[in-house]
Order: structure tokens, then sequence, then C-alpha cells
């Protein structure tokens, strides 16, 4: 039994507002890319988790993974005890803005579901594991509003390609948001639909990312990340994904994507491909 863990990408994050208790509240377009993470379970035995794949290593030293507390947070729901040996192959960075931890958890709330025929409020329990929960949960394009628990269904996306990079610096979101400075921004007006990439990138080309600033003052590799990115042929727009200090370009097709992707410094994380597609096995 396995499943898969797709990336998140915000193409746009822009922050509308902050909360009395002082949480930002977010407006963003949430896509999926078709890089991720798989978790794998044998539904027998006392509730374990084992950590391998290339970026594997960054996680060996935490106690309590997110995966594990949501087996656990699902567990306390349903009244029953966790069991299963849960293995993590981890294919992306930690700390890097495409929503990992937020990924594994909510796939992991997925599979032991279905694994233990456990009924429970999937959306409810991923809120409380963190923001990007919930949108992972859900698996599919939204407009994420709220702290991450307002979700709408979002236009329709066109076939793009997609190159994520990063330069393998880990930044932790609560230090981006307090170093953010500056007003609020819109929420962002979108069409039902786009026809084409071109005209999804011209409606992106007017938003942005609102903690980009920040993540460079913090991490200037951002900027680096960035440049080279918008340097690739073919590429139609570039911006930092979440709190970084990933980055993302889009491309007319996946093909000119994996291409591009195999330009940029072998010492970054890179990928290059098409977007997550939920209805097809990967």
């Amino acid at each position: 039994m396995d499943i898969f863990a797709p990336a998140k990408i915000n193409l746009h994050l822009h922050v509308v507002g902050k909360r009395a208790d002082g949480y930002h509240l977010l407006d963003s377009l949430v896509v999926f890319a078709g890089a991720g993470d798989r978790i794998s379970l044998v539904p027998e035995g006392e509730l374990a988790l084992l950590i391998e794949g290339p970026e594997g290593l960054a996680l060996q030293a935490e106690s309590d993974n997110l995966v594990l507390r949501a087996a656990r947070i699902l567990a306390d729901a349903a009244g029953i005890r966790p069991y299963g040996r849960l293995v993590l192959q981890k294919n992306l960075p930690v700390a890097s803005g495409i929503g990992g931890g937020s990924a594994d958890a909510a796939a992991c709330l997925r599979l032991l579901a279905g694994a233990w025929g456990v009924e429970a409020d999937l959306m409810g329990l991923a809120a409380r594991l963190g923001a990007d929960v919930p949108v992972c949960v859900q698996g599919r394009p939204a407009l994420m509003q709220g702290i991450g628990e307002i979700l709408r269904p979002a236009p329709r996306i066109p076939a793009v390609g997609m190159v994520l990079a990063n330069p393998r610096v880990a930044l932790p979101t609560p230090t981006v948001f307090k170093a953010r400075q500056g007003g609020f921004s819109d929420e962002a007006v979108f069409p039902a639909a786009w026809d084409d990439a071109a005209a999804m990138v011209a409606d992106l080309a007017r938003l942005r990312n609102d903690l980009e600033l920040a993540a460079i003052g913090l991490c200037p590799e951002v900027a680096v990340v960035l440049a080279a990115l918008r340097a690739l042929p073919g590429a139609l727009l570039s911006r930092m994904s979440g709190s970084g200090a990933t980055c993302f370009a889009l491309f007319e097709s996946a093909g000119a994507a994996r291409l591009a992707a195999e330009i940029l410094p072998k010492n970054w994380w890179r990928w290059g491909g098409g977007l997550y597609e939920p209805d097809r096995t990967i």
C-alpha cells in the first residue's frame, strides 16, 4: 500500500491581512507538481516510520515527524490504537516552500484512513497539523485563503511545464514571515479558466509572492536561483514558492521543462516536468 505526496506550488502568494493572534491571512493559487515524496505502509505491528530517499537525511534527527503526528491524530479521532510500519521515500528538500512535510502528512492521513477503515474529517484533522496540510489533502489546484483553511475551486489550469530549483538552503517559514515588511496586498481575481499557458502567465505576471523580498534578505541565493530560472530558454514566468527557498519557472510543455532543468547547476536540487494529475497514477 503506498501513496504519492506531490509538491505544493504557490503560483502567487499575497499576504492580505493579519489576525489578532498574529497569524497572517493569505491569498494563493496553489497547484501540485509531478515531483513528490512517496509513503508506503505495511499494515501490521507497532506504529513506526522509516525515512529513506535522497533527501531523507535532513529528517533523521527529528523525533516526531509530521507523518507520525498525522497518524496519531487520525487514530485518536477514530478511537483506535495506531499501527503499521510506514516508509517515507523523501525526494523533496526540507523547509523549502513546496509543502514537503505538509504533503507527507496529508498523504499519511489519506493512506491510513483507507488502511484502517476510518471515516473521519480529514480536512479538520489536517488543519490541526499545519496551514498547508488541508490543500495537500485535497490534492488538486485550489485558491487557498485565510490561514490555509479556506479552499475554493481554482480556475481551469492549462497544460504547462514547470521547473523547480532549490539552492539547498533551508528557510523556516516563521522566520520569513517575521522578516516581511510593508503593508498588505489585495486578493487576486482570476477568470474561470485559461485557454493556454500564455494567458495564465499574463494574469500571474501582475501578481507576486509577498514573501520573496524577505526570503532574499535572509537567503540571497534565492535571487540567484530566480535569475537562473529567468535565463532558461523558454521560461515564461519565474517566482518563489511559499516561503522559499524553492523557486519555479513555467514553460509551454513538460518536455521543455525537463530539458531546461538539466541546464541548472548540478549542486542544486532541481526537477523539471508537468503538473500532478490526481486521476493519473504516478
